[in-house]
Formats: structure tokens, C-alpha cells, sequence
């Protein structure tokens, strides 16, 4: 049986954000096998790169972002050691901790792919303001409808 909160619009609004995120992700999908790469290393590169703004990235921090298993994890970073795209180092304040880090080459390519990404957002990011803006109208006016308006005249205990 359908809910009867959701309707027509709901169900148009909710598909038309879920195809412009997966159009964003098949073109970075796409962008990233152009350069060498397979999505999921140009992912870590991007997270290694940006954890190492904070300080440092270790094989942890990078399975957390990625949400994949260490193991799974270690497997990735060897692949990115070999290319030659990221440095693997041990923690000299905890020696069971391996710390991570994009290299010059590896900076490079990140650089162009994000670029490239930038340039994409820039382009979808007037469609995707507009569903976000829309999804936000949605939710405002469906809380407001779910609240409880006790009419004045009767006590509250």
C-alpha cells in the first residue's frame, strides 16, 4: 500500500537528485579511467590529499573515508605505492601506524583531475542547488505540518 504522506512530486524530486549525483559519478568515474586511474584510486589520492591538510593520513583514516576494510585498504595503497602516486612511511611517534602521502606525480594528476571536477560542479551545480533548495522546502513544509498546534485555549500539562 502506498504511504500517503509521499507523493507524484516526492518520488520525481528524490530520482531526479539520485541521476544528477550518479551523472557527477559516471563522469568522474570516466575522468579518472581517462587518466590511469580507476575511481577508487583517484578517491584515495583525493582523500590522502586532503587529510594531509589536517596533518597526516594513515591507512586507517584512508579505510574510514573510503569505507572499505583495512585489508582492502592495504591492497589499494600498494597499487598507489607501485605507480608511484603515493609514500608509505611509518609513524615515528607509533610504529604500528602507517602514514600516507601523495607524491609530486601523484599531485599532479590529482591536480588535473581536479580541475576537471571542479569544472563539472560548476556546470550541475545550478541543477543541484535547485533540487537541494527543493528537498529543503520539502522537509521544512512537511515538519511543519507535522507539528502539533494546541489551540489556545487549552491547558498544556
Amino acid at each position: 500500500m502506498p504511504d500517503p504522506q509521499l507523493n507524484d512530486d516526492d518520488y520525481e524530486m528524490l530520482a531526479s537528485f539520485r541521476y544528477t549525483l550518479r551523472k557527477f559519478l559516471a563522469f568522474s568515474e570516466t575522468a579518472a579511467r581517462r587518466d590511469g586511474l580507476t575511481p577508487r584510486q583517484h578517491q584515495a589520492l583525493l582523500g590522502i590529499r586532503s587529510m594531509q591538510t589536517r596533518g597526516t593520513a594513515s591507512i586507517s583514516d584512508l579505510a574510514s573515508f573510503l569505507i572499505l576494510q583495512h585489508n582492502s585498504t592495504v591492497e589499494l595503497v600498494d597499487r598507489l605505492v607501485a605507480s608511484g602516486l603515493v609514500l608509505r612511511s611509518t609513524d615515528p611517534d607509533d610504529g604500528r601506524r602507517v602514514l600516507l602521502e601523495v607524491t609530486n606525480l601523484g599531485e599532479k594528476l590529482l591536480a588535473n583531475l581536479s580541475y576537471t571536477h571542479l569544472d563539472e560542479l560548476e556546470l550541475i551545480g545550478p541543477e543541484l542547488r535547485r533540487l537541494l533548495a527543493r528537498i529543503q522546502r520539502y522537509r521544512r513544509g512537511k515538519s511543519d505540518k507535522a507539528q502539533v498546534k494546541i489551540p489556545s485555549n487549552t491547558k498544556s500539562y
